[in-house]
């Protein structure tokens, strides 16, 4: 360069460093949902139990002398499992989950649907049962699936305003408040949709005793096992301290 030449003056219209950037270096993007170990290990036993259970609930047992379906037994830990990924990773990371596993179980099935339909090798042998244990019934899935978003977001509502407006002492309060009410709705939904005569729906429904009977059943095992998973809260860490005054914790 010549040295008798003067430098260039900077450009007049360089834009000027942000705020955020001379004060504290680049600023970081905005960060979405942060999930610590705890609530991706809760999040993926919740998927596991709603899969073991809707496909183990083709299997209908007899405990105690009244009949059942065992996927029962599994189920109602869903519901626990759903409030540990609220307390570690928050209200917004349980409605994605709770809808994510609806859409897992409900391919789930149409995949089964599928496999049925494809001809069986017949040195395989077991084509029929095959058909006749994992083809779907439809009205008993879709029930099974409504019923378990409706409640679980129930859920979820309950279990939001109890840290948020009640306390957040007593953990096991919280767990218990909230599975007390979803789970009596998950029974009574899926009770009537998949099994009732209803309008719409009377094709091979049961008459209202059984149905009456197959709610009582279910509810007393739901509730047994929902209340024996209570300590499972206990296992993970809050994500943060909890919000107040209806913020999303």
């Amino acid at each position: 360069m010549d040295p008798n030449v003067a430098p260039s003056p900077a450009r007049s219209d360089a834009a000027p460093p942000s705020a955020a950037t001379t004060a504290a270096g680049p600023t970081a993007p905005t960060a979405g949902i942060v999930l610590s170990r705890a609530a991706l290990i809760a999040i993926g036993v919740y998927v596991g139990c709603q899969v073991i259970s809707q496909v183990t609930s083709l299997k209908i047992g007899v405990v105690l002398g009244r009949a059942v379906d065992l996927g029962t037994f599994v189920y109602p830990i869903t519901f626990t499992l759903r409030d540990l990924v609220h307390k570690s990773a928050g209200r917004e990371a349980a409605r994605t989950m709770i809808l994510t596993s609806a859409a897992v179980n409900l391919f789930l099935a149409a995949y089964l649907a599928f496999t049925v339909r494809v001809p069986s090798d017949p040195d395989w042998g077991l084509g029929a049962a095959y058909e006749q244990v994992l083809g779907p019934i439809w009205r008993i899935v879709l029930a099974s699936l409504v019923a378990m978003v409706i409640s679980e977001l129930i859920d979820t509502e309950v279990y939001h305003w109890w840290v948020t407006r009640v306390t957040t002492r007593h953990q096991w309060a919280r767990v218990l408040v909230s599975n007390a009410v979803s789970v009596p709705i998950d029974n009574a939904i899926f009770a009537i949709g998949a099994f009732a005569s209803v309008p719409l729906l009377r094709s091979g429904a049961l008459g209202w005793a059984t149905v009456w009977d197959i709610f009582l059943v279910n509810l007393v095992v739901k509730g047994l096992v929902s209340v024996a998973s209570i300590p499972l809260i206990y296992l993970v860490p809050d994500r943060q301290p909890i919000a107040r005054c209806g913020e999303d914790p």
